[in-house]
């Protein structure tokens, strides 16, 4: 498919488990890319870029760092359409939430912002999470959570849950800039993203699964601490403020094309394949893979949180055909196998 035949676009967190597979779906319908990363010179961040189909004559890489504007310009310079992936995950323990998080979401965003403004870019198309949509305690507990839905920032504050704070201040003050500049903005809001990786690193959703299925490695290590050894490792943690559905990382990209595309669409846009409880994917995890001692967890781990089909809608209006949880599972577990994570 060339539907980008001669169009350049910038992509920011461009070596990144959704940018890599981005970039690749960009450059298989023909763009030009412009892809940041944040050291040229780091073969971790470069050498799986450099090696995609289309690389050679149609891929670019520029150094950026989020809170540096001039970098940002450089390599927005000369894109039609522009799509901001870069802002720091993390869902563990977070020591400065200020620099390590806030900071660069929201003002590595704002900067993105100004710079596609200044510089003339048709569309932005946002990375934001269902992390700006839940959690939210006080969403009407007869509801499905929809687009319509935002998560607490009292609650994130004080509950030291940072990245959603992040997500969600970065995502608000997009907007805002949008309206206040009249800058065409369109928001995708993953899921938990798993899938085949190109990159050399895990990201964080990545790692989500790959710490259930070490728990059987943990046990055997040392039997009589297994299960503080578990706790500790994070496979017993049910992701409560986190989780809200999965979606393959071809979906993740193949969503930010459609709306990219789509002139019609506008908004925000969740992207799961089912709005989902936690429990639900380690049980499905136990279920396809027995083999590994997948430890055994409530089944509501998202409270208040109502299951649904067709919580992306949105985007299925579009036309996206959502891979389903099995094949998500099938896929990354495979892929975590030929990576050498697990045996």
């Amino acid at each position: 498919m060339a539907n980008g035949e001669g169009e350049v676009v910038c992509v920011t967190g461009g070596s990144g488990f959704i940018g890599s597979w981005l970039v690749s779906s960009l450059l298989d319908r023909g763009y030009t890319v412009h892809a940041t990363v944040k050291d040229l010179n780091d073969e971790k961040e470069t050498k799986h870029l450099l090696g995609l189909e289309g690389a050679e004559s149609r891929l670019r890489l520029y150094q950026i760092d989020l809170l540096d504007y001039d970098s940002i310009v450089s390599a927005i310079t000369g894109a039609v359409g522009v799509f901001h992936l870069a802002s720091p995950c993390i869902v563990d323990e977070v020591k400065d939430p200020e620099n390590d998080l806030l900071s660069p979401a929201i003002k590595g965003t704002s900067n993105v912002l100004t710079a596609s403004k200044e510089l003339g870019v048709k569309r932005v198309v946002v990375t934001s999470s269902v992390s700006s949509i839940t959690p939210n305690p006080n969403w009407p507990a007869d509801c499905i959570m929809n687009e319509d839905c935002w998560t607490d920032i009292e609650y994130c504050k004080q509950n030291g849950v940072w990245y959603p704070l992040s997500k969600t201040l970065a995502e608000k003050d997009a907007w805002k800039f949008a309206k206040e500049k009249d800058l065409d903005i369109v928001v995708v809001n993953p899921g938990t993203v798993m899938g085949p990786i190109i990159p050399p690193s895990l990201n964080a959703s990545m790692q989500m699964i790959l710490r259930l299925l070490q728990a059987m490695e943990l046990c055997c290590w040392c039997p009589q601490h297994a299960l503080s050894l578990c706790l500790y490792s994070g496979c017993t943690d049910t992701y409560k403020d986190f989780f809200m559905g999965l979606v393959h990382v071809k979906d993740v990209a193949l969503a930010h094309i459609l709306v990219y595309e789509n002139k019609s669409a506008k908004g925000r846009h969740m992207c799961v394949e089912a709005i989902t409880h936690y429990g639900d994917f380690a049980a499905k995890v136990a279920e396809l893979y027995p083999e590994y001692n997948i430890p055994r967890l409530p089944k509501d781990t998202q409270p208040g949180l109502l299951r649904a089909k067709d919580g992306a809608k949105k985007l299925m209006d579009l036309g996206l055909e959502f891979i389903e949880m099995e094949q998500i599972i099938r896929d990354a577990v495979e892929s975590l196998k030929i990576k050498g994570y697990i045996s």
